[in-house]
Order: structure tokens, then C-alpha cells, then sequence
């Protein structure tokens, strides 16, 4: 930083040397001789625009000063100079002028603003001869607002870049906090339901039937552990996609859970009262990723409602894997009218909301709802992508 600094310091410095050698070591040169030449030494403050603006603007009204004060060829000259020949270096002036109020705090462009117009309106009106004075400070108006007006819109355009970047940041961070909670809610939801479910049975039999409070402690520790080993899984990705991972502790990765674990699904779910029975038709093929997870988290949210609110020992779990899309139903046959988010009693809970927030990212379609003839039926149709040899076919 001090190295580009003094490199823009040396610019600088040049800048006003080869003014200097321009007006005083060539004082019988055109005016618009010395104007020229000026403007092409601006480009040594380069560095210096770039890095401090406000200096620059102040050696360019220095220099640009100094050019149209400074010795003149003939007096005719002076008396006949016109804005485009005598003035002409202002222009440089103008334009740093609008990259410090594109760059600069709003209060250091308004006083750069009315420092570099003072300046200006004097020299013009100190050094204007004959009936010009009104057309030189007209165009000398007219060329600094044009500088401060590009200023501005490039300020705003950078502005508005800007907030729609943390704009951007803001909807993803909330996204991603969105999809944390849906797999912290399906993945505790369920195992909780079963704890639950198997806690309130061995607190019944403890004393009439120790064997059965003995199973279902069991099962709440198989349960609880494999929960806390996803609860950790899910921490050490978080972790690692911050980069926040503790010195060297790199922990596996175990493959998100898909359809092939519907099976375990429906054991868990057994130990807690409810009897499942899977079924799978269509031609059973591999399924990306986010199909085959959000299918997945669907069957646990509803297998786990029906534990704690359909008051049933049954259900049924039909997965269809049809050629354009895949079909996902589970059916109970308990107290429908009482189930989460169904219209007799609204729901209270995030599994419906979660569902179909899965489902409609995938462009799919959920319905749920109590069935006619009893019970409560969770219907959801995912579409899947076209397998590559019937693209490749059709093409």
C-alpha cells in the first residue's frame, strides 16, 4: 500500500513539474498550446485519481490554474482566447471532479464541488476579455454539470448493484437456514415421535411386564443413537462447508438417506405400534440425488405423523416409479379428522409446510388430506428428469 501510494505521489509530482516546464519554460507558446499539453500530462495522476481523489482534484485546479494565469504569447491572444483554447484544461478538472463524486463521501463531494466552481467562476471571470464572460461561465456551468450528473448515476448504479448483492446474500442465507430446519425437523421429528411413543409404553409395563419395558428402552436407544449419529453428520457438513472444522477432524460423510432406506423407515416405525407395509411397482432405477432425498424426507414426515396423530397400528406406503415422474403415497386408515393439517384441527407443526416446500422446489405436486372413508392419505408426485439413452434416442 505505502509503495502504490508513493508511486501516485511521484505522479503527482510530475504532473506539476511538466506544467510548470509547459507554462514557464515555454511562455511564448499558443494557449491552446499549453491547454493541450496539460490535458496530456493529466493522465501522470492516474494513480493518484484512483487512490486519493480529493488530492488530485486539487493538483489538477493547481496546475489548470497555473496554465491559463501564466505567461501568454501576445496580448492579442489574451484579448481574442476563447473557452475551447484558453479554458480547454478545466475539462480534465471536470472529470476528476465526477470521479470524486462517484467515489467520495457525499460531504467531501460538495465541497469539491463548490471549491473547483469558485475557482473556476474566478479565473473565468478574472481572465475573460471582451463580451465572453457570460459563454465562458455558461459552458464552464454546463461542462461541471455534466461530470457531477455522470458522478452521480454512476454512484447510484453502484449503489443499486450493491443492495441488490446484499439483497442476493440475504435470500440464499435465508434459504439455506430454511433447508437446515427442514432437515433437522424430519430428521428429529420422526425419532422423537418414536421415543416418545415407546417411553409412554414402558412406563405402563415396567411393573407388569419387565420384557416389554426392557424392548421398548431398547428401542429408544438404538433410536436416540442413530439420531444423534445424523444430528452429527448433519454439524460436521456445516462445519465443513464453512471451513470451520476443528484442526484435522475430517469425519465421514455417511450417503444421504433415499428410497433404498425406506424399509429401515418402516421397521423404526414398527417399534413404535404402527405396522407398515411397503410397496414398489414400476421399473426401479437410481434417482438423483434431491429426488430420491425429498421423496425419502416425505415418507419419514408422514410415517411420523401417523405415529403421533392417526391413533392406528397400520399404514401403507406405495412408491411408483413411473416413466415421466415418481409417486409417493402413504395411506392410514386412523383418525383422520384429527391428523396434522387437516381441516378440522389446523396444523400446528412445520410437516406439511416442509413437504410441500420439497416438493414445489422439485416442480412437483402434493396433496394431503383425510380420505372419505377414513383415515389420512399424503399423495405427492415428483417429476424426474428424461434418462440420457431416451435423449440421446430422440435426438
Amino acid at each position: 500500500m505505502t509503495r502504490t501510494k508513493a508511486m501516485a505521489w511521484a505522479g503527482g509530482a510530475s504532473y506539476l513539474l511538466m506544467v510548470g516546464l509547459l507554462v514557464w519554460g515555454a511562455p511564448r507558446a499558443p494557449g491552446t498550446v499549453h491547454a493541450a499539453g496539460s490535458l496530456l500530462a493529466a493522465s501522470l495522476l492516474a494513480g493518484m485519481v484512483r487512490r486519493m481523489p480529493l488530492s488530485a482534484l486539487a493538483m489538477t485546479l493547481i496546475g489548470f490554474t497555473a496554465v491559463v494565469v501564466g505567461p501568454s504569447s501576445s496580448a492579442y491572444e489574451r484579448l481574442t482566447a476563447s473557452y475551447p483554447s484558453q479554458f480547454l484544461s478545466y475539462l480534465a478538472v471536470d472529470l476528476v471532479l465526477g470521479f470524486v463524486v462517484a467515489t467520495c463521501a457525499r460531504w467531501a463531494s460538495i465541497v469539491a464541488v463548490a471549491v473547483s466552481f469558485t475557482v473556476q467562476l474566478l479565473v473565468i471571470g478574472g481572465f475573460t476579455y471582451g463580451g465572453d464572460l457570460i459563454a465562458n461561465g455558461v459552458i464552464a456551468l454546463l461542462a461541471m454539470a455534466a461530470a457531477c450528473m455522470a458522478g452521480l448515476l454512476t454512484r447510484e448504479r453502484r449503489e443499486h448493484a450493491a443492495a441488490l448483492r446484499s439483497q442476493e446474500v440475504a435470500e440464499a442465507v435465508t434459504a439455506e437456514r430454511l433447508r437446515i430446519a427442514r432437515e433437522l425437523h424430519d430428521m428429529v421429528a420422526h425419532s422423537i415421535g418414536i421415543i416418545a411413543i415407546q417411553a409412554g409404553v414402558g412406563s405402563r409395563v415396567i411393573e407388569t411386564q419387565p420384557s416389554e419395558a426392557g424392548e421398548a428402552l431398547r428401542t429408544i436407544e438404538a433410536t436416540s443413537r442413530q439420531t444423534l449419529s445424523s444430528l452429527r453428520r448433519t454439524l460436521v457438513a456445516l462445519r465443513q462447508a464453512d471451513g470451520g472444522a476443528i484442526g484435522s477432524e475430517r469425519s465421514p460423510l455417511a450417503p444421504s438417506p433415499g428410497l433404498a432406506n425406506v424399509e429401515q423407515l418402516a421397521a423404526a416405525t414398527g417399534g413404535a405400534g404402527v405396522r407398515v407395509d411397503v410397496r414398489r411397482s414400476g421399473q426401479q432405477r437410481p434417482l438423483p440425488a434431491d429426488i430420491d432425498l425429498a421423496a425419502y424426507r416425505i415418507v419419514q414426515e408422514a410415517l411420523t405423523n401417523v405415529v403421533r396423530h392417526a391413533d392406528t397400528g397400520y399404514c401403507r406406503v406405495a412408491v411408483d416409479f413411473g416413466d415421466e415422474e415418481l409417486s409417493v403415497e402413504v395411506v392410514d386408515d386412523g383418525c383422520g379428522a384429527t391428523w396434522n393439517g387437516s381441516a378440522a384441527r389446523p396444523a400446528q407443526g412445520f410437516g406439511i409446510v416442509g413437504m410441500r416446500e420439497r416438493v414445489g422446489l422439485l416442480g412437483g405436486h402434493l396433496s394431503a388430506g383425510p380420505r372419505p372413508e377414513g383415515g389420512f392419505r399424503v399423495a405427492a408426485r415428483l417429476p424426474l428428469p428424461e434418462p440420457a439413452e431416451v435423449a440421446v434416442e430422440a435426438r
